[in-house]
């Protein structure tokens, strides 16, 4: 059985909805990295940066980084459609994954936790850091929505692995209102890729519709 440690409203979501669409059986730990219990302690056994995703595989063995999770889920498991089938379309899904991790993920760790950035600077300091990481933020998902064109989604004729990860991360720091004043058709495919039947399911137990 696959063991999903995550936690509430977290990207640990984006592999709950995909787990969900491969059918496959899976137990989620509730864990988080700041706290200090039991299932912390199990996840960084697994994980040194006790960071959430984190995926053990029915063999025992490891998978971090959503973005890899949801790739490994599309493979493993084409029925789902977590990927395209075509090997272009496929490609490009793959990219998308890829950019949001790098680009939209990344940055969210330092508006949460400034302090890791600038251990010795002032709040001010460290204000000024969040800031500038939120615009640059809200930039690189405008550059998105300009590069991936929905056919009617992300991943083609259903939302796939794209979508999720799409429609999860935007769920953070604001980053929906600034979509519907920068990239309004954008923050319109994600309303849609929320309330599609095959990702409302599971993606309303963390944000509610």
């Amino acid at each position: 059985m696959y063991q999903l440690f995550g936690y509430r409203q977290s990207g640990s979501s984006a592999v709950e909805i995909a787990l969900c669409l491969c059918g496959v059986p899976y137990r989620h730990v509730d864990a988080y990295s700041t706290e200090n219990n039991e299932a912390a302690k199990e996840l960084k056994a697994l994980n040194p940066q006790k960071q959430v995703p984190t995926l053990q595989l029915p063999d025992g063995s490891v998978l971090t980084e959503a973005a890899a999770i949801l790739i490994h889920l599309g493979l493993a498991f084409p029925e789902s459609k977590l990927l395209p089938d075509a090997p272009a379309q496929r490609a490009q899904a793959i990219r998308g994954l890829v950019y949001i991790v790098a680009n939209c993920y990344t940055p969210i760790g330092i508006i949460d936790f400034p302090e890791r950035w600038l251990v010795d600077a002032d709040e001010a300091t460290r204000q000024q850091l969040v800031s500038g990481t939120k615009q640059r933020l809200y930039r690189n998902w405008a550059l998105f929505a300009d590069q991936f064109a929905p056919q009617p989604f992300l991943s083609g004729a259903e939302p796939g692995a794209l979508d999720i990860m799409a429609a999860v991360v935007t769920k953070w720091e604001d980053t929906r209102e600034a979509m519907l004043n920068t990239r309004p058709q954008f923050y319109e495919l994600l309303e849609r890729i929320d309330h599609h039947p095959r990702i409302a399911p599971v993606l309303s137990l963390h944000w509610p519709l």
